[in-house]
């Protein structure tokens, strides 16, 4: 299993780092990791739209999805199917987030040990980013920064709802992933090498874009349903 992961992702990806770094990046680690990341992005863009795509649906549909629950309690059986129902009608797989996270995880996991791994092997000779952060190192700054970066995303993610505390159980764990984010964006990368928060950074950016995108989308979908 290992020598096939080895084979199928961490190997494609080093290439495409190097060959990255020898031509567009002009020798500059930094760059080569942010031109990688957006790469991955774009192949990944699909996915993550999805992904993303459902979440903003299912918090949509909570309020329905806790009135049928409450509702039909004592019948489990027609409780799964209206919730089917009503899954099918808005074209949403609800484990469809899972299953997306499953898919893009091996990826990223051989991104990760590509960039932690090739700092030391030999192959880069330019870690200096911006003229002052050696990628090598830890930064408070690019840590800082990914942090800050990640509050935000948590934030538009959010949906703009005005229930009360625990009648939407999704938009409580919204809250509380919140401020979760940036703690353990913050754990994770004040002690790794700053090349992995200029991936965090880069990744994050292209998140809160996305979200941006689908949050205006849903907006003019709801004005197209009140108007129509």
């Amino acid at each position: 299993m290992g020598n096939f992961f080895h084979a199928i992702l961490y190997e494609p990806i080093l290439k495409l780092l190097i060959w990255i770094y020898e031509t567009i990046a002009f020798n500059s680690f930094g760059l080569a990791v942010i031109f990688l990341t957006i790469g991955i992005q774009i192949i990944l863009f699909p996915l993550f739209w999805k992904s993303a795509k459902h979440q903003a649906v299912m918090q949509k549909l909570q309020p329905k999805v806790k009135h049928i629950q409450e509702s039909l309690k004592h019948d489990k059986e027609k409780q799964a199917t209206e919730l089917l129902s009503l899954y099918k009608e808005h074209k949403i797989n609800p484990f469809g987030s899972v299953l997306l996270l499953f898919v893009q995880l091996p990826i990223i996991i051989a991104l990760y040990q590509v960039l932690l791994k090739e700092i030391s092997s030999g192959l880069f000779d330019n870690f200096i980013f911006l003229g002052l952060i050696d990628l090598r190192q830890k930064s408070l700054i690019l840590t800082l920064i990914a942090t800050l970066l990640q509050y935000i995303q948590g934030r538009l993610s959010l949906p703009k709802t005005q229930e009360a505390k625990g009648a939407n159980p999704m938009a409580d764990m919204g809250k509380m992933m919140l401020y979760m984010g940036p703690i353990i964006t913050l754990v994770i990368l004040q002690s790794l090498p700053a090349a992995l928060g200029v991936y965090w950074i880069t990744s994050t950016i292209f998140t809160i874009g996305r979200q941006i995108i689908i949050n205006k989308k849903m907006k003019e979908k709801e004005l197209k349903v009140q108007t129509s």
